[in-house]
């Protein structure tokens, strides 16, 4: 099934923690909070203004997201889980350091 979010709203994939850490400590997933980083999967058309006219989203699929820990909504489709949320509750676009500096 395929999924098309409408208007401002932004389907996105949480990307998965690592399961240790420096000290080499597994952390169990019962302890692990949800991450709040995640890959936009699809969006939507834009935001509609009262006029009528039809503002594009500054994130397109395949960015690297962050978002607040309490942002948007839980769905699953097809025995995945995604979250759906408006672009409004994004923090930032996470960007490689080749592309931020404009070197590739």
């Amino acid at each position: 099934m395929k999924l098309r979010p409408l208007q401002d709203r932004i389907l996105i994939k949480r990307v998965e923690e690592k399961e240790t850490v420096k000290g080499g400590i597994i952390i169990p997933d019962s302890a692990k909070e949800k991450p709040q980083e995640g890959e936009v999967v699809a969006v939507g058309n834009g935001k509609k203004t009262d006029d009528g006219k039809v503002i594009p989203l500054d994130v397109k699929a395949g960015d690297r997201v962050l978002f607040g820990k309490y942002s948007g909504n839980d769905i699953k489709i097809d025995d995945e889980e995604y979250l759906i949320l408006r672009e409004d509750e994004i923090l930032g676009v996470l960007e490689s350091a080749k592309s931020a500096t404009g070197k590739k």
